[in-house]
């Protein structure tokens, strides 16, 4: 997330936390995707991390994003912590440990989702290069341990970092080691929301199979094909996870809103000054009897900001985010977005994947969820193989995009920036699994040829 939200309005009702969400609402003609993508820097001369400070550090390498893109600084306590394009929407923001990442604008389709994401990666290669710096194409730093680290100076990120050890032993393992790809996608109304949100709920865990690209950490195989995602399982119960009571007869807006009231803040954001109140109830702050801010009422802003802290497989906020996949190369990050797109955005694609999984049951999704970051491909639910799902999902996805009949300048549809995916589960390997080969093979036994091999 670039940066928090600044909206002051106080708010009077909880009737109005579900508003905000449902204001989220657009025609089909309006809807849009917006693609997110993470990525971790290093310096090539010796494959150490990058810290914020420096001549070769993040902040160099911001204010030279900054000189040759025209994008707004976004600033704190006097230094640049991200970009913002105020014209087209996109923003580049900075996670916990330095990862780099292009929060994409809304736009009409998968081609010009390529486009801004090969743009944006020829811009940070150009201006990475004068500062001897990479970036890897892996959803978990392979090499350094969390000591060696470094930290960037977001004062939400100071305050998550104390209290991630209280509710999980792998939080700050999320915070600084990981990288993903996420799509955010449009709802039509409260009954295409929830419809949406339980199948892309359902199949998350096998986008993330697909998409598996995290096997190395401390300079070894981890023992998970998508470590990252396994770090999920023990990052914060009380936010995260596959949401069993949206798929509770009822399910629409209040019942997010009345769940997402009860999962503890982080902060409380007053002008540029950020309030250390983690664990604290916003049931509280919607009182006006937040313990540790008393008087302070709750405006539209904290509530932007407190759902922005919620992390589940599948987000909701004024749009639905896709969060369940590791980050990889251009064709991969795209492939992502295609993958959720086709299924999504076509009317007959959403009702087969519906067909798909609307037999399977809370525990046999959280098993499949559980068992995934080990297995990908290789896991099971319902007596079906991952890779068989998998296989009848990208149908679906492939027929919703051709039937959405996008055409690039060349006549090619959107099918196209399948062909990755289609590749992966046609082959039953994931990157990972290829990665995993390659250290045991031509790698000799080590992690650092990934950072010739597994760059941008």
């Amino acid at each position: 997330m670039a940066r928090d939200v600044s909206d002051t309005t106080p708010i009077g009702a909880r009737s109005e936390l579900v508003e905000w969400i449902a204001s989220g609402e657009k025609p089909r003609e309006s809807w849009r995707l917006g693609t997110e993508h993470e990525k971790v820097p290093f310096y090539k001369a010796d494959l150490s991390p990058v810290p914020y400070d420096g001549s070769r550090g993040i902040r160099a390498l911001l204010e030279g994003m900054q000189e040759r893109t025209g994008w707004a600084p976004i600033m704190e306590d006097g230094r640049p912590i991200g970009l913002a394009d105020e014209e087209g929407g996109g923003a580049i923001s900075l996670e916990p440990g330095g990862q780099f990442e292009l929060s994409g604008a809304p736009l009409a389709n998968l081609h010009e989702t390529a486009r801004e994401t090969a743009q944006h990666l020829a811009d940070v290669k150009a201006v990475g290069e004068k500062l001897g710096l990479g970036f890897l194409t892996l959803g978990m730093s392979p090499l350094w341990t969390r000591a060696e680290t470094p930290v960037m100076p977001k004062a939400r990120y100071r305050i998550m970092t104390n209290y991630m050890p209280k509710v999980g032993s792998l939080g700050l393992d999320m915070m600084y080691r990981t990288s993903t790809v996420q799509v955010n996608m449009d709802y039509a109304s409260e009954a295409d929301m929830v419809k949406k949100l339980r199948v892309s709920l359902a199949l998350q865990p096998i986008a993330t199979a697909i998409f598996a690209n995290s096997p190395f950490t401390d300079g070894k195989p981890n023992g998970y094909l998508s470590m990252r995602s396994n770090i999920w399982l023990d990052t914060d119960r009380n936010r995260t996870g596959m949401m069993a009571f949206a798929f509770e007869e009822g399910f629409g807006y209040e019942r997010y809103v009345d769940w997402a009231l009860d999962v503890p803040m982080y902060f409380v954001k007053r002008d540029s000054a950020y309030h250390d109140v983690a664990g604290a109830s916003f049931h509280d702050l919607l009182a006006g009897k937040l313990p540790q801010m008393p008087g302070e009422r709750a405006t539209h802003s904290d509530w932007a900001n407190h759902v922005s802290t919620l992390f589940p497989e599948v987000r909701l906020k004024r749009y639905l985010e896709m969060r369940g996949a590791d980050v990889g190369n251009l064709e991969h990050i795209v492939a992502l977005s295609a993958f959720w797109t086709g299924i999504l955005y076509d009317e007959t694609a959403l009702d087969g994947a519906w067909e798909l999984v609307k037999a399977w049951n809370a525990q046999q999704r959280e098993q499949l969820r559980a068992d995934v970051p080990k297995l990908a491909l290789n896991a099971s639910i319902a007596g079906r193989s991952v890779q068989d799902v998998a296989r009848d999902t990208l149908a679906l996805s492939r027929a919703g995009l051709a039937r959405r009949a996008c055409r690039d300048n060349a006549g090619q549809d959107e099918t196209r920036h399948l062909a990755y995916a289609e590749e992966i589960v046609a082959s039953g390997r994931t990157q990972a699994e290829r990665l995993l080969e390659r250290y045991h093979g031509a790698w000799g036994g080590s992690v650092k040829p990934a950072f010739s091999e597994c760059v941008f």
